[in-house]
């Protein structure tokens, strides 16, 4: 592949990336010749976006169809009070050609949508994913891996972020690490839970270094990696992640060719309020998480059925409280180790997972079985607050 030329003016703004062994002149060259989209153009876009830029990544396409608030901020600085009320796609347009005139940016003033996602993702190179909503993550992930774009991941709660390359050949996807999105409402987002200003900083520039890494083809990316990164403890923790072989995106036999209704799929409105849904199977009794803490004390305790993955139970568990790791997957092969005499909590992530172990249980023959309700999610937030969770 032939990549384009540096103008007099490139060589001398990029002389320190040209310096480095590893990138040098063709490196910049692709740098030049690459096609990025960041999805989002908030706390996570604006480093990411300001980053590559500056990198001098010929195409930067930018979806976001918001306009800047001024709770915005105090972490999405491609804006600034000038921009209060304004489009964030003008805003960012304008803040990123101030940072680097030879980039082009290219405007997608659009909500990403099922209708939409494969013609836009489709004219990119590699998807830096800035969102802050379940629906578009699935959404993003799903185009990505059928389009074959590897998908740089991030997300930022309150004082924890994640980050991650997902959609790369051989590699895991986002469904890979989170089979189901959680219940709508479990999870509060930027304005209910709160971010701190500086960790979209830290992600976002760390999304931007992987992009890198993948157009100019150096290092170890974080495919099949999962940083997690805690400011308060100002910690890193790394979880090794696999391919699912069934998942239904990604995996050896895939049954979805297509992408679907996001919305649906995480059980809200276009709007992000909750739907309304019709359950199917037996009716599964729920306890919440500090219910279960008492019930725990008593003198006799229930069984805890952990149905999440290995992985998942590495980061964070419930074993000091007596729980059984089985996962979904193996639960039909491994019914004789739940008893029958006790009574049984099944619990995963956020509770939709353990919801089907729980029918499972019930329809061959079990009689007191309870869903955690908001799995270990909720369990972590009012019970046993520090647990770590993915």
């Amino acid at each position: 592949m032939t990549h384009p030329d540096l103008s007099r003016s490139e060589l001398h703004r990029y002389a320190r990336h040209i310096a480095l062994p590893q990138v040098g002149l063709e490196g910049q060259r692709r740098l030049k010749a690459a096609r990025v989209l960041c999805v989002g153009a908030g706390g996570l876009g604006s480093p990411l976006a300001l980053y590559l830029a500056a990198a001098g990544v010929g195409t930067l396409g930018v979806v976001d169809f918001d306009v800047v608030d001024a709770t915005n901020l105090q972490r999405q600085l491609l804006h600034g009070t000038k921009d209060i009320g304004r489009l964030k796609l003008e805003s960012a347009i304008e803040r990123l050609h101030d940072v680097n005139p030879h980039v082009e940016v290219v405007p997608h003033r659009v909500r990403l949508s099922s209708a939409n996602a494969l013609d836009i993702v489709g004219d990119y190179d590699i998807v830096a994913d800035g969102t802050d909503n379940f629906p578009t993550r699935y959404l993003v992930n799903d185009a990505c891996v059928l389009l074959g774009k590897p998908n740089v991941y991030g997300s930022v709660f309150r004082w924890e972020g994640q980050v991650s390359v997902f959609g790369t050949e051989g590699g895991p996807c986002y469904r890979c690490l989170f089979r189901e999105p959680p219940p709508p409402g479990l999870v509060p987002n930027c304005a209910e839970g709160g971010v701190l200003g500086v960790l979209p900083g830290i992600i976002g520039s760390l999304q931007a270094m992987e992009a890198i890494k993948l157009i100019l083809g150096l290092g170890d990316t974080l495919a099949g990696r999962l940083l997690i990164f805690d400011a308060l403890d100002m910690s890193w923790r790394e979880v090794r992640l696999s391919r699912n072989p069934e998942c239904p995106v990604c995996g050896d036999h895939p049954t979805q060719a297509e992408l679907i209704d996001y919305d649906l799929f995480c059980g809200v409105a276009p709007d992000g309020s909750p739907l309304e849904t019709e359950e199917i199977g037996p009716p599964v009794a729920e306890l919440d998480a500090p219910e279960v803490a008492e019930r725990l004390c008593s003198d006799e305790p229930p069984f805890l059925l952990d149905v999440r993955e290995g992985w998942e139970w590495t980061v964070g568990s419930l074993e000091g409280h007596g729980a059984l790791l089985i996962p979904l997957g193996e639960l039909p092969e491994r019914l004789d180790e739940v008893p029958r005499d006790r009574a049984v909590v099944v619990y995963c992530r956020s509770g939709q997972r353990s919801r089907t172990a729980a029918r499972r249980l019930l329809s061959e023959g079990w009689s007191s079985v309870f869903n955690l309700r908001g799995g270990i999610i909720a369990w972590a937030r009012d019970v046993e607050p520090g647990l770590p969770v993915v």
